[in-house]
């Protein structure tokens, strides 16, 4: 028998808030969070907006613990300052019967952003115009003078969920994995198996990232991949809307905590929510790019529901991937289609990244905790920015306005490039 695996707390930092009512209000007000990018000057570059986590201040938040962690990369911080939320949330900490070395952590977190400026000096200090290549003894030499050790070491993405056992002393299953923009949806649903088969009592999961910086915006804006309205900030995210032209990068952290059936209720914890199911898949196809029919999409889906033992008819609200690209709204609204058949006319589908912009390795977790709190207070968020309807995305996609409904079950979707499909069931809990 699998024991069944419940969330008891949440926390986030995120570009419209850096606290889960604040976030989550905001959302149901249809709040945009894009706007002009600051972190560096991107006015030459085909993108000059995104959606940034804007006043956050790490040392306040960790107060006493800053110290052990003030080398901290800007996505370690966001992780740091969503799990302490998260964990303070679900009263773990004063769980005097916790063993610590049965809690661990599984992040779904990207690489540390890149120390641009030592970085560029760098490598054109090295660069022999005579010769046409890089000196690589010079590189090695400037390296050493002008790169800081440790800004070099919070680079590697397993130092978020490194972060985050020191900050809460949790000695289990420590993970990481980095599969593009599904990667904080598989680590809760792996962290889920390792709660299920005995491997851990309570494990932190979730995801963090920030790729707003000059390589970052670089690589998406070469692949077409962004956003280039730069006349209309605030509307340029737009998922399943005709005039849609590309995701708005974001970035932020999403944790929640999740813990065996059993142990919450032995210790009296305020149970949120239930991970129910979890599917996972390969287009197997081509790099950037969904397989046409939505395959993977749609084995992913159909492998959560099977897990959670629920059919079609089941789910009262699906949170998309919905990045406001023209291929991946198109398919993944086939694959919905497909799943669901003629029911699919008929579930509200929604997409946050209307507002928050795409988070990339965070995103599912925070679409995994809209969910929960979807659950909790009856209503829907809105997809913003949906003013002409696409032929091609013909669904419910709860336009402009959050919505009152009945909500029990929950299906999130999160899609990367390489090819990676995961889906999630969360569902109310009843005992």
């Amino acid at each position: 028998m699998k024991r069944r695996v419940v969330i008891t707390g949440m926390g986030c930092i995120t570009p419209l808030g850096q606290s889960i009512e604040q976030a989550w209000s905001r959302l149901l007000a249809g709040e945009s969070a894009i706007d002009t990018t600051e972190l560096f000057d991107a006015r030459t570059f085909p993108t000059t907006f995104s959606a940034q986590v804007r006043g956050y201040d790490l040392r306040e938040r960790l107060g006493e613990h800053y110290p052990l962690h003030r080398h901290a990369a800007r996505n370690s911080g966001f992780a740091l300052g969503a799990a302490l939320q998260a964990w303070q949330s679900s009263g773990l900490g004063r769980a005097a019967d916790l063993d610590r070395s049965a809690a661990g952590v599984y992040l779904g977190s990207g690489e540390g952003p890149v120390d641009f400026d030592p970085f560029i000096a760098t490598a054109i200090g090295s660069w022999d115009a005579a010769s046409g290549k890089l000196d690589t003894r010079k590189w090695a030499r400037i390296a050493y003078r002008c790169m800081d050790r440790l800004r070099e070491l919070e680079q590697d993405p397993n130092m978020p969920a490194a972060h985050v056992a020191k900050l809460l002393d949790l000695r289990g299953p420590n993970l990481n994995c980095l599969t593009a923009c599904a990667a904080s949806t598989q680590a809760i649903g792996e962290a889920v198996e390792q709660i299920r088969y005995g491997d851990a009592e309570v494990m932190l999961s979730g995801g963090t990232h920030s790729m707003i910086h000059p390589l970052g915006v670089t690589g998406f804006n070469r692949l077409t991949a962004l956003s280039t309205r730069n006349d209309q900030i605030k509307s340029s995210s737009r998922p399943f809307d005709r005039t849609r032209d590309g995701f708005v990068l974001g970035e932020g952290a999403g944790i929640v905590v999740l813990e065996s059936e059993e142990f919450a209720r032995k210790r009296g914890a305020t149970i949120l929510a239930e991970i129910a199911g979890y599917g996972s898949s390969a287009d197997a196809y081509r790099i950037t790019d969904i397989h046409e029919t939505g395959r993977g999409g749609i084995a992913a889906m159909r492998a959560a529901m099977a897990d959670a033992g629920v059919e079609p008819d089941s789910i009262d609200y699906i949170s998309a991937h919905g990045t406001g690209t023209v291929d991946n709204d198109k398919i993944e609204t086939l694959a919905v289609k497909s799943v669901f058949g003629e029911r699919a006319y008929r579930v509200p589908i929604s997409s946050i990244k209307s507002m928050m912009g795409h988070l990339i390795a965070a995103a599912g977790a925070i679409e995994v905790i809209a969910c929960v709190l979807a659950l909790r207070d009856q209503v829907l968020p809105p997809t913003t920015n949906y003013c002409e309807a696409d032929p091609e995305c013909d669904l419910d996609y709860v336009p402009n306005q959050p919505r009152k409904a009945t909500v029990r079950t929950c299906l999130s979707n999160s899609f990367g490039f390489g090819g990676q499909n995961d889906t999630l069931i969360i569902t109310n809990y009843t005992p």
